[in-house]
């Protein structure tokens, strides 16, 4: 579906880059000929994922950082400039998450939440920008949620932050345009990964079938089908493309908004039953 060379010459740096779905955006990026800077919490993580994915020639940087502190977000920036000279793309994918009723949430655990999904996003956002407006140009690829539109239960730290993102991405779309910045943004329904899983999807209970009847699709997403998405959203071929937020949950988030969605569940046999009475009643 694309040219082999679509990212060449590119400088991306992608936050929670060494590990689910930001390593497999990565693996993308780098088949599609990016050079790659990977950053997240720890380095050994990230030393694995760099030894996997120079397998095919690609060149990447791999460096530790914690995106709520903002001195360790710009020595990723300042380590990227020396090594590649310029910075063209960032992805902000880091992100943290858990579900709990709300009454029993700790504000600890509320604030640990949105400091990396909100102010660790807003941190790297703005380190990298001062470079992106000094060459005039650049593309930074936010990663949401559906929910961060509609709300969710249950995990309202990540709901409120995700909001917050959604809202920075639109913002600075416009603010940033004029530096030749341009903000998009993808809400993936789910995807799953082993860490986002084991958080999100406690087995024995049921919950992944739930998850997959509510898709209609019937299925969950496929990593590559994000990242072709990512690919292109930060690609040239979409430089028209500012300020947009695109879903890619196989229809979960429609079905969910519909109020008469739930009506699927009803057998044929009973809407022959309910047709009759309709006419009946006309």
């Amino acid at each position: 579906m694309f040219e082999k060379d679509l990212l060449r010459g590119k400088t991306i740096i992608a936050t929670g880059g060494g590990t689910g779905l930001g390593k497999s955006m990565v693996a993308r990026f780098c088949e599609l000929g990016a050079n790659i800077v990977i950053t997240s919490r720890r380095q050994e993580v990230l030393d694995e994922a760099k030894l996997e994915l120079e397998k095919d020639g690609a060149k990447i940087l791999a460096i530790a950082s914690d995106v709520r502190k903002p001195p360790e977000v710009q020595n990723v920036v300042d380590q990227t400039m020396e090594e590649f000279g310029n910075i063209d793309i960032l992805i902000n994918n880091a992100a943290g998450n858990f579900i709990s009723p709300t009454e029993m949430l700790s504000p600890g655990g509320f604030k640990v939440i949105v400091d990396i999904v909100l102010n660790g996003t807003f941190n790297f956002t703005h380190a990298v920008g001062q470079a992106m407006m000094k060459a005039k140009e650049g593309t930074i690829l936010n990663i949401v949620t559906t929910y961060a539109w509609t709300g969710s239960g249950y995990v309202v730290p990540s709901a409120s932050a995700k909001a917050g993102v959604l809202a920075m991405t639109r913002s600075l779309a416009v603010e940033w345009a004029k530096y030749g910045i341009r903000h998009v943004a993808i809400a993936p329904g789910p995807f799953p990964t082993k860490g986002a899983w084991q958080r999100l999807v406690p087995p024995g209970l049921g919950i992944e079938k739930k998850m997959k009847d509510r898709i209609p699709l019937k299925r969950f997403g496929e990593h590559t089908e994000l990242a072709n998405l990512a690919a292109y959203l930060i690609s040239d071929q979409a430089a028209y493309i500012n300020g947009e937020v695109v879903t890619i949950d196989g229809g979960e988030w429609l079905k969910g908004a519909g109020e008469f969605n739930d009506l699927d569940r009803v057998p044929k046999v009973a809407w022959k039953a309910i047709s009759k009475k309709v006419r009946k009643k006309k």
